[in-house]
Order: C-alpha cells, then structure tokens, then sequence
C-alpha cells in the first residue's frame, strides 16, 4: 500500500505520442500497468501531429515523447528558434511506413514507381503539380519519399511538390483530391486502401530494410534532474516493446489501438499492417515485419542508427555535409543499458 501512495504522489511524467500504430508500445505500457511496475507515474498526452510534440518538448510542457528521430537533430542542432538539450534513450520501433498513392494513378502503369516519371510526363492533366504529402520535413518519412522519387527519376520540387500535414488528415486530403499521394506510418495507409481511395506502391520494409522509426525524445532538463525516472521510463517502454512484438499479444494489442484515446480507428483498418497479411490495394504482401518493435539491437540508439538519419537529412537537403552532429550526447546508450538492466523478466 505504502508503494501505491509513493507512485502517486511522484511527480508525474508527461509523456507525449501521436496516434499511430507506432505509438504501440505507449499505448501498452499504460494499458497493463507497465509504467506502475516500474514506479512511475505517467501522465499521457495525445497530439495531433509531429510540429505540436516538437514545440510542447521546446516550451517544456512534455518532459518525454514518442517522435519521429528527426525531432532530436532539429531541436539539439537548433534547427528551430530554439536550441533544446535532447537525449534519445531508446528506439520503439522499426519500418511502420508506406506510399499511398491516389486511384487516379493507375496501380497497372505505375507498379512500384517505376512507371510514376512517364506517367507524370505523358499523362498529368492536372492544372496544379504532382504534389505528396510527408508528416514532418525531418521524419523519416519525408526522407524516404525523397529517395523513392529519386529513386524513380522524379525530382522533389521541380517534378513533384511535398506538403507536411499531420498524419491522421492525409486521408481525407487524398479523398478530396488536395493530395496526389503521401508517406505516412499506419494505420492512415490503410485507411485509404480499405476505403478504395489508395494503393500502395512500396512499404518502408522495402524502401529502407531494417530503418529506426519512432525513438523516446526526452528532455536534457529531465533526465539531468530525474536521471532514475528517466532509466525507469526507458525499462516500462523497452518491456512493453518485448510485449508489442508477441504475435501471440495481436489481437490484444489491435483493440487497445482501437480505442478513441489511442488510434480511433476500427480493428479491421489496424489489423492490416499487424496482422499477418497487408493488403496493398494492388495484391496482398506478407506484414510479418511491416512493423517492428523488439528484437536483436533494434530497441539499442546506436550511432549507426543516428548516421542513418543524418544521411537521409543530408540527402533530402536539409542539413549541410558539414554538419556535426555530437551522437554519443545525442543517442544516449548508457541510458539504454541502465533501462536494459532493469528491465523485468518476461
């Protein structure tokens, strides 16, 4: 008894994410009590896209947050107004992402975007540019879209326009016709492919095998004044990564995403990319790791996986060659392995 008081009277952890599939192993700790386990008391806040946890964390309204890699380089490199001390404890996940293309582009003529540059050329009679939608210019998805369009001949910029918009209005705006296509983490591609308004030409599996995807930003602030919560943050997520991964945990797991807190999306359009089968809207691919969560050194924040970011940044053009980036300051994997070292068995 006197352990619950404890945990309830600690200051709580404001901890940030944005509803996606990937938001999965947040979701879970909260949902089985993880982060009680490991006796912190967290407070999660749900945000609409990837430029509201940026400035929460700048403005110190979060103290932690699942996000997309880039948001560490922008705020420690002070790509931004503001400079922020960052670390980034732990990896959440790999691969997660796809291209979604609109029914307009014909899946027959386009197959993997091999045909998109002759399309455009011979085809395009649309009064606007060939335009795509990315969810934050330093996500990786933005990353990856700029190497597939390279990839396939098209310029970004001069032969295609990329927008940012949060990654649950993506949908719609491809619906409406605003968007041509967009790189977002799921469950918003299959949204479109289930509604009969997308398909999908290539997963991020495919695009980048083996990339990080979501990482826990938390701030210099709280890890130099509560450096025990931040490990104990890191060792509730990393258990509830080991969880996520379980195929045997899926069903459980799609109808915690399910919920209006979470995702909000129906069980049918999650189970698409977490169940065993994606369907592409152009033939079914095995989805055994369209999403990864746990396993090898994948939950580690190495440099390589740093490097990894700073190359594709460097690549879409949003960081000069000359940029130094201080990994080891910024990638923290003495952090990881204190996490690691408390980490409960399963």
């Amino acid at each position: 008894m006197d352990h619950h008081v404890a945990i309830e009277t600690r200051s709580p952890v404001r901890l940030g994410f944005v509803p996606l599939n990937d938001c999965a192993p947040v979701a879970v700790a909260h949902e089985l009590g993880l982060f009680k386990s490991y006796g912190l008391n967290v407070k999660l806040s749900r945000q609409p896209g990837w430029a509201t946890v940026r400035d929460m964390l700048s403005y110190g309204e979060l103290d932690a947050a699942q996000s997309i890699a880039g948001l560490a380089f922008y705020l420690a490199l002070g790509l931004s107004k503001t400079r922020r001390e960052i670390a980034v404890p732990l990896v959440l996940s790999a691969h997660g992402n796809a291209i979604t293309l609109s029914r307009e582009l014909p899946p027959e003529s386009i197959r993997s975007g091999e045909g998109l540059a002759a399309h455009l050329s011979h085809r395009w009679k649309k009064s606007r540019p060939f335009t795509l939608a990315a969810a934050h210019r330093f996500s990786s998805h933005h990353l990856l879209l700029h190497a597939w369009l390279r990839r396939h001949g098209i310029a970004p910029g001069r032969d295609a326009e990329i927008v940012f918009l949060p990654p649950p209005l993506m949908p719609r705006n491809l619906a409406a016709g605003h968007i041509d296509g967009y790189c977002v983490g799921e469950p918003w591609n299959s949204e479109s492919i289930l509604s009969g308004t997308g398909w999908c030409p290539a997963t991020s599996a495919e695009l980048a095998t083996g990339h990080p995807e979501k990482v826990l930003l938390v701030t210099g602030e709280f890890v130099n004044e509560r450096r025990e919560d931040s490990i104990a943050l890191g060792a509730a997520l990393l258990h509830a990564c080991r969880v996520c991964q379980d195929p045997s945990f899926r069903n459980e797991l799609i109808s915690i995403l399910a919920k209006p807190s979470y995702t909000g999306c129906s069980p049918a359009t999650l189970r698409n990319s977490l169940g065993p089968v994606f369907d592409s809207g152009r033939g079914n691919l095995d989805a055994s790791d369209f999403h990864l969560f746990y396993g090898a050194d994948l939950n580690c924040p190495t440099a390589d996986k740093a490097s990894w970011f700073l190359s594709g940044m460097r690549g879409a053009g949003l960081l000069p060659d000359t940029t130094a980036a201080p990994l080891t300051r910024l990638y923290r994997q003495d952090l990881f392995r204190a996490s690691e070292k408390m980490l409960l068995p399963a």
